[in-house]
């Protein structure tokens, strides 16, 4: 059931660097914008960066100039670079589609940035 698979989160020092990772399916990767996502316990879910099938990207003015979104055509496989990592930045992130049609969230991978 589960199609989209995220990875590489884990514990980081504020300044640090994660790159996360979005395992698709070959069919929704193609034809499919995607973006990532995250949620703190207690807020709502926002998008924090996007990208087309095309390769367009935009980002939430929170990570704009520290995050980088990308894709691996071969791979069937979206990525979030994140550097300078703030304490903010602490919370679930998830990918998904993007803008309308969504599929069932995942378990998100847990970013984490502490001293």
């Amino acid at each position: 059931q589960v199609q989209l698979v995220e990875s590489g989160g884990g514990l980081v020092q504020p300044g640090g660097s994660l790159r996360l990772s979005c395992a698709t399916s070959g069919r929704i990767f193609s034809i499919n914008a995607l973006g990532w996502y995250r949620q703190t316990p207690g807020k709502e879910r926002e998008l924090v960066a996007s990208i087309t099938s095309g390769g367009r990207t935009n980002y939430a003015d929170s990570v704009r100039g520290r995050f980088t979104i990308s894709r691996d055509n071969a791979k069937n496989t979206v990525y979030l670079q994140m550097n300078s990592l703030k304490p903010e930045d602490t919370a679930v992130y998830y990918c998904n589609l993007y803008p309308y049609y969504r599929l069932d969230w995942g378990q998100g991978t847990q970013v984490t940035v502490s001293s």
